[in-house]
């Protein structure tokens, strides 16, 4: 049995999933009565990490974004991995929607989580590691209590808890 005990905390979401939602938003879209004859396009653009929302209007901007946050969570991504980042006109009076898809943790947010571990006083230590904390500590009663702690709180990115070892 291993003396030391470790997980990581990451940030990471599956890539196939999320394109399996958008593919199921998509075939949605077009098959829904209220968008019949009407531009709804979503298009995914894997190296800058967004997605772009065509639609004819703010309210079926809104109701195509409903429809990827219902895919996403049937298909296990936390609806915190997307977030909107500006709204803006496009030509023929469509509403252009761009969204970020966060799937890194960065450097502030990795020592917010540090800290609030730290503050817990349990006997785990707390390491960032590029766009991964890992946290070590000798009991796994120890880390589980950790691991809750750290997804009550609330957190705008969606954590992973990958490596329990």
């Amino acid at each position: 049995m291993a003396k030391e005990h470790s997980f990581d905390i990451s940030a990471e979401i599956d890539k196939q999933e999320l394109k399996n939602a958008i593919e199921q938003a998509k075939k949605e879209i077009r098959n829904r009565y209220d968008f019949k004859g009407l531009t709804a396009e979503i298009d995914y653009n894997e190296k800058a990490k967004t997605l772009t929302l065509l639609a004819s209007s703010d309210n079926k901007a809104d109701a195509m974004k409903d429809v990827l946050l219902s895919k996403l969570i049937k298909r296990g991504i936390s609806p915190k991995a997307i977030s909107e980042q500006k709204r803006e006109s496009a030509s023929g009076g469509n509403v252009r929607v761009l969204i970020s898809i966060k799937d890194t943790i960065d450097s502030d947010e990795a020592k917010k989580i540090v800290k609030e571990i730290k503050a817990l006083k349990l006997k785990v230590q707390p390491s960032i590691r590029g766009d991964v904390v890992r946290v070590t500590g000798k009991s796994i009663d120890d880390l589980q209590t950790c691991i809750k702690a750290v997804k009550e709180k609330d957190l705008d990115i969606p954590l992973n808890f990958i490596n329990l070892k």
